[in-house]
């Protein structure tokens, strides 16, 4: 098979930020104060990789009320106070991306709001300036392939021709769906058999990313979701 990488398509949240963690133990309290009593564990399988709009009618459901307009404001603080504490770039990421040559770009179930600060704060936002896409600008988040489509779109590069580098089960079923190879990260949360499938690498080592994109790049693409 004849190698064809031009786009490296990130995910933002446990892939470039190391924000997962952070993000999941302040979510366990978020839903309890809501009245929805969860374990870190369960809200990784139930939300981790899918977006805001997904979660609230999650929750929503399970209260059987509609939430308010503004019912995450009270609940803001504690996640901007965690991040500006703790959040940091996922170990090895930079070092990765100085030594990946070929295009990259974000495509991520964050807001656009969310990932200018988390990036920002993490020193990684110029990186990718120009290049960042979020599931608010397409109809369907992970797992539907749309937000990976249409980052290959705007990049002018065929899915065929991208690997996707995620951390969620829901994100590398994005990527298979989209017809792309993935690299699934099982350094965070994830445990590694949720990420395993077709067209994927799985790691746990940041710093081995520049070298696997060469392998997962002699994968077969797995077949588009119709």
């Amino acid at each position: 098979m004849t190698e064809s990488v031009r786009l490296v398509i990130f995910d933002c949240d446990g892939v470039l930020v190391d924000s997962e963690r952070i993000g999941v133990r302040i979510d366990v309290q978020v839903l309890a104060a809501l009245g929805w009593a969860m374990t870190e564990a369960e809200v990784v399988e139930r939300f981790m990789g899918r977006s805001d709009a997904y979660m609230v009618s999650q929750i929503e459901a399970h209260l059987g009320r509609p939430l308010p307009a503004d019912w995450e404001a009270p609940y803001q603080h504690l996640y901007r106070r965690a991040f500006d504490a703790e959040l940091a770039p996922v170990p090895g990421i930079v070092d990765a991306l100085e030594r990946i040559t070929i295009a990259t770009c974000v495509a991520s179930s964050g807001t656009h709001e969310r990932m200018r600060y988390t990036l920002g704060l993490t020193g990684l936002y110029d990186r990718f300036a120009g290049r960042i896409f979020s599931a608010s600008e397409v109809a369907h988040g992970k797992p539907a392939p749309d937000l990976f489509l249409h980052a290959a779109t705007r990049m002018a590069v065929a899915p065929a021709d991208c690997v996707v580098v995620e951390d969620s089960r829901f994100g590398v079923e994005a990527a298979r769906a989209a017809g792309m190879r993935a690299l699934g990260y099982a350094g965070g949360l994830t445990p590694r058999r949720w990420l395993e499938g077709p067209g994927t690498v799985v790691f746990d080592d940041m710093r081995e990313l520049p070298r696997l994109v060469h392998v997962a790049a002699r994968l077969a693409p797995p077949r588009a979701q119709a």
